[in-house]
Order: structure tokens, then sequence, then C-alpha cells
């Protein structure tokens, strides 16, 4: 795993800890949401800072001007 870092080690911590609550008392549905933040952990995925945002493509041949109108060139 690269690029450990706070939140990684929280989900990988608490996936941890609430598929073992989920084991012990035999509460199978329990382990669905420890084995998403445990997912999300080993893939390294989440929306955390911005990381969710789609990212906007701009038109190179274009531009805007100060009233929000595109140009094209």
């Amino acid at each position: 795993m690269k690029n450990i870092n706070i939140p990684r080690i929280l989900r990988l911590v608490f996936g941890i800890l609430i598929i073992l609550q989920a084991i012990d008392v035999k509460e199978w549905l329990l382990a669905i949401p420890g084995v998403f933040l445990l997912l999300l952990a080993a893939l390294n995925t989440g929306c955390g800072a911005g990381g969710c945002t789609v990212p906007y493509k701009r038109n190179r041949h274009s531009t805007i001007d100060r009233m929000g109108n595109k140009i094209m060139k």
C-alpha cells in the first residue's frame, strides 16, 4: 500500500474493527460497512479533499469574457 495517510489508516482500522465486531455478535449485515471501509482503505479510494469532483475540461480555442460568455477564437 502506497500513500499511507491518516484517513486511510482510520478507514483500515475501523473496517477491521467493524468486521471483528460483526463476527463476534454474529450480525452479518454489520460486516458490509466494515468490508466497504476495508476496500476503501485497500484500494485508496474515497471522496476526500475534492477527490470526487469532475475535472473541468476547457476548450483550448475558446476564452470566457468578464460576463461569462464563451468566445470562440
